[in-house]
């Protein structure tokens, strides 16, 4: 028998009905900035040891609601786990990010791809799922993820992080056929993914799409747009995933707001050179909006955290529909106190907004 939510804020500003407060998480809520994370991290050894192993991953992803009134939490997890399952050796060297052994650059590199099993080198995620949700016990729902197809695949062309991923373009444009058969697989394997999450028990689905913004507008329908909405369609009609909110985020993407709520989607996620305002008379009533405070703001005083989060609130105004939350992810240097700032001023100014 399902347990009960005991605050179901979050899916409700999904499915844009009325709530008595702003809800909010933070990207990147269990991470760095957290003692606590530090902790567990060094216990683990390594950040892939951390998050192969569901016990920790758990901890982990517990740990900032333990500190905060946060309204959703968020499977702790990577983007990458889906190319590191495909065989291509993922690494996290200290202080360097995410390296690949065996990056994909040619045709024969991209013909061995497949998606993988869900159940073999991708189960220690979905038990990482069922643990957490059993651990929450309907506290607050539960957020699984998958990076987008296009941005799996800069990492996997490119082999590490990179300012322009400019070897990735350069496939697309130089042999648009054979990057269109990379992106075919790796939107096969995040459906897959996110199917597998839903079905372990994840109450809510996100799909980062995080360097949508490197590419042109042709460029990014053709790459990025095409293959997020091909995955939503998918989640739509599958049974586990159907009835469940699926967030896409693609960062740096302003000028595409409208085709991405053109996709299905339940909601957008809005980086925080956009403003949420504008962004909602631009998308209408199709979808909520998640966003959009600039993370560096939590490096600020907490009066600075208190004014520009409740500037945020204001631009969106007394509406439906919003999930408060960063532009991107939270940075290690914050201090934790304005973590606490940010989510009790959401609340009380979300209170007063609503007139609650």
């Amino acid at each position: 028998m399902a347990v009960e939510l005991k605050n179901d804020r979050f899916l409700r500003a999904l499915r844009r009905e009325p709530t008595d407060t702003t809800p909010l998480w933070v990207m990147r809520q269990a991470g760095r900035y957290l003692p606590e994370y530090r902790a567990t991290r060094e216990r683990a050894g390594s950040f892939m040891a951390l998050a192969q192993a569901p016990e920790l991953a758990c901890e982990v992803t517990l740990q900032p609601l333990a500190r905060f009134d946060l309204d959703a939490a968020i499977l702790f997890s990577d983007i990458l786990t889906i190319p590191d399952a495909m065989g291509l050796g993922l690494t996290f060297a200290q202080g360097e990010g995410p390296q690949f052994d065996r990056p994909v650059r040619s045709a024969a590199d991209v013909a061995r791809l497949a998606v993988p099993d869900m159940d073999g080198e991708l189960r220690y995620v979905m038990d990482a799922v069922r643990l957490i949700r059993r651990e929450l016990d309907g506290r607050v729902p539960l957020i699984g993820f998958s990076g987008s197809p296009w941005t799996l695949a800069c990492y996997m062309v490119e082999g590490h992080g990179s300012k322009d991923f400019a070897r990735v373009k350069a496939m697309g444009w130089n042999e648009p056929a054979l990057m269109h058969q990379l992106l075919s697989v790796i939107e096969k394997s995040v459906t897959a993914y996110l199917i597998a999450q839903a079905e372990a028990g994840a109450q809510a689905l996100m799909v980062f799409d995080t360097w949508g913004g490197l590419l042109g507008p042709k460029a990014f329908g053709e790459f990025s747009l095409r293959y997020m909405a091909g995955v939503v369609d998918a989640l739509k009609v599958h049974a586990a995933s159907r009835d469940l909110p699926v967030i896409l985020f693609s960062k740096g993407a302003n000028g595409h707001f409208e085709a991405l709520a053109d996709t299905g989607c339940t909601a957008l996620g809005v980086d925080w050179t956009a403003d949420i305002g504008e962004v909602r008379r631009r998308v209408g009533g199709r979808v909520a909006l998640q966003g959009n405070l600039d993370p560096s703001v939590l490096r600020a005083t907490p009066e600075i955290v208190e004014r520009e989060a409740k500037a945020v609130l204001d631009a969106f105004g007394n509406h439906p529909g919003h999930v408060f939350n960063l532009g991107h992810g939270i940075t290690p240097e914050v201090d934790p106190e304005n973590v606490k700032v940010l989510v009790d001023t959401v609340h009380a100014h979300g209170r007063t907004i609503r007139g609650s």
